[in-house]
């Protein structure tokens, strides 16, 4: 479920003349029984409110004044949102002749007033705002609005903007409107809200609001949010210059390409974007590359790994984004941890929308191609999923015929899109004859005849693959290297690189010797350290048979050196 939270105007929007009819409560009744969250949002007092409108009951936060007031009907609570204007303020208004209403926060008149409250604000020199509602004039402290009334009573039911739709009618529903993820216009809205709302409803007040619930509840609006682009997440740039988005509940999609093709660069300045907007990410990270991501919160450590419970109360709070760190879990545990997690996610969605992303890094170890329990651990809705792996071969066919983009980066883009309509069983399209280079990308929409090519969004910090985690931080035992010797005999165990340099300087020539015949060096440098540029260095020297054991040593050390600078050794 996507759109949990409905946010609705009172006057001329939920009430008809004032007044909330039957089949609008009615209405109202079987929205909160889906189980979405009901806000109630307008310029009225709270007291004025109750009384035209006895079944605040049905909402499960009101937010009253403008923005200024929220209620919390289930509680009977009241939570000033604004400081209150000095009262002189107000007597200085009766003064002068103003008819005024007062809240506890709100100061209210109508037009034709306006020109003597502004002066008046400009006499007094206080840092007030005065908003317009088909001919009310209302005076609130300096932002505060509609917009950021629902915010706090989104936060408040720890629910995020994102899943929320909001309805309204006039000047004052600008804000409201533009803060949702979708925002709604009555029939009878003014003609400046229903051109910037994202869904102008057929019928005027109460009828509109009744259509609107009976689109909730047939399809979740997935076909009204189909058909805006305001939330679209930049991508990168066609061949023309023109934006390349991605809705932002669109999926499953994959970012592919071989070791060093830019492929995890592109997904995390995708990340970063999808983190500005504030939806909230969820990124499995099997490999401890995302550590040091910003604005994220880690659960699980390289010797220590996380719950389910942990990862489902981390993500109950709307805005935290959550690194789940998985370098503890066995490999072959991985695709069990993930159908573990996959129902919680789920069922974090069905309640609150969220996570709105969950990313997957090494996507392979979740769901490899022969992995039962992960494939049918898959749920019927894979929107909001983003996987990053080499080769699309490499993931299950179920979740391959599922995906709605595949993003093939860098210079192997040809190749990834080749093994994907292989690993599909598709057609190959025509490949393209443009060179492709570091940061550009090709990408197959599930609703396009052949890739199209792009430049892709740069991410705001360079791709680091966390050298210092490598050089000092301890790997699992079934990550790390081992000198066993040409006899099996040893057992000495290099956890990270610094151990590694140490035990090479010390194991016997024909240790040293046996592992470099055997390509075990540049093999755990690739696989396992995840470095390309180191590996294909010591593949170079493994490859040179004339070597004696001292220079190979040398050489080796050497690249780590220059690639890693660990402390100089004595």
């Amino acid at each position: 479920m996507r759109f949990v939270a409905f946010a609705t105007d009172y006057d001329e929007t939920l009430a008809d003349h004032g007044r909330v009819v039957p089949s609008t409560e009615q209405a109202l009744e079987r929205l909160r029984a889906s189980g979405r969250k009901l806000l109630l949002v307008t310029g009225r007092d709270l007291d004025d409110l109750m009384e035209v409108f006895p079944r605040l009951d049905l909402f499960d936060a009101v937010v009253a004044e403008n923005g200024a007031l929220l209620y919390l009907p289930a509680r009977k609570q009241e939570q000033r949102l604004a400081e209150q204007p000095p009262p002189e303020f107000a007597r200085a208004l009766g003064r002068q002749g103003v008819p005024i209403t007062t809240g506890r926060v709100i100061v209210a008149t109508r037009v034709p007033h306006e020109t003597t409250v502004l002066e008046e604000i400009r006499r007094e020199g206080l840092e007030l705002q005065v908003i317009f509602n088909k001919g009310a004039v209302m005076v609130l402290p300096s932002g505060v609005n509609k917009g950021t009334g629902l915010r706090h009573g989104l936060k408040e039911l720890r629910l995020s903007p994102h899943n929320a739709v909001a309805v309204g009618d006039a000047e004052n529903d600008h804000v409201f409107l533009t803060e949702a993820e979708l925002g709604a216009a009555v029939a009878n809205a003014l003609p400046t809200l229903r051109e910037r709302a994202d869904l102008v409803l057929r019928s005027p007040a109460h009828r509109g609001v009744e259509e609107l619930i009976a689109q909730i509840l047939d399809d979740d609006l997935r076909a009204a949010a189909a058909r805006t682009t305001r939330r679209n997440l930049l991508l990168g740039e066609g061949e023309k210059g023109q934006p390349v988005t991605v809705r932002p509940a669109s999926g499953p999609l994959l970012f592919a390409g071989p070791p060093g093709s830019g492929k995890s660069s592109a997904a995390k300045g995708f990340v970063e974007r999808l983190i500005d907007a504030r939806y909230q990410c969820c990124i499995l990270d099997p490999e401890g590359d995302w550590t040091g991501f910003e604005r994220i919160v880690q659960i699980g450590e390289p010797r220590r790994a996380p719950t389910v419970e942990e990862i489902a109360s981390a993500l109950s709070l709307p805005w935290e984004q959550i690194v789940v760190n998985l370098v503890a879990v066995r490999h072959d545990d991985r695709p069990r941890f993930f159908s573990a997690l996959l129902p919680r996610i789920q069922e974090l969605r069905a309640a609150t929308g969220r996570p709105h992303w969950l990313i997957v890094d090494e996507a392979h170890h979740f769901a490899p191609t022969h992995a039962p329990p992960a494939k049918d651990a898959l749920p019927v809705d894979l929107s909001g999923v983003g996987a990053i792996t080499a080769w699309p071969r490499e993931l299950p066919r179920p979740l391959l015929e599922r995906l709605e983009m595949v993003v093939g980066v860098g210079a192997g883009a040809n190749e990834v899109i080749a093994d994907f309509c292989a690993a599909r069983g598709l057609s190959l399209p025509a490949s393209s004859n443009r060179e492709m280079r570091t940061g550009e990308a090709l990408v197959w929409r599930a609703d396009d005849p052949k890739p199209a090519w792009l430049r892709l969004s740069p991410t705001r910090a360079a791709h680091e693959r966390h050298l210092r985690k490598y050089a000092e931080s301890e790997l699992p035992p079934d990550r790390s290297f081992v000198f066993r010797g040409p006899d099996d005999k040893l057992k000495l165990c290099a956890h990270n690189l610094k151990l590694f340099e140490e035990l090479a300087l010390g194991v016997d020539d024909a240790t040293w010797l046996h592992h470099l015949r055997r390509g075990d060096y540049s093999r755990w440098f690739r696989e396992e350290l995840k470095d390309e540029e180191l590996a294909s260095e010591a593949q170079q020297v493994e490859k040179e048979a004339a070597l004696e054991p001292a220079e190979s040593r040398k050489r080796i050390l050497a690249a780590i050196d220059r690639r890693y600078a660990p402390p100089e050794r004595t």
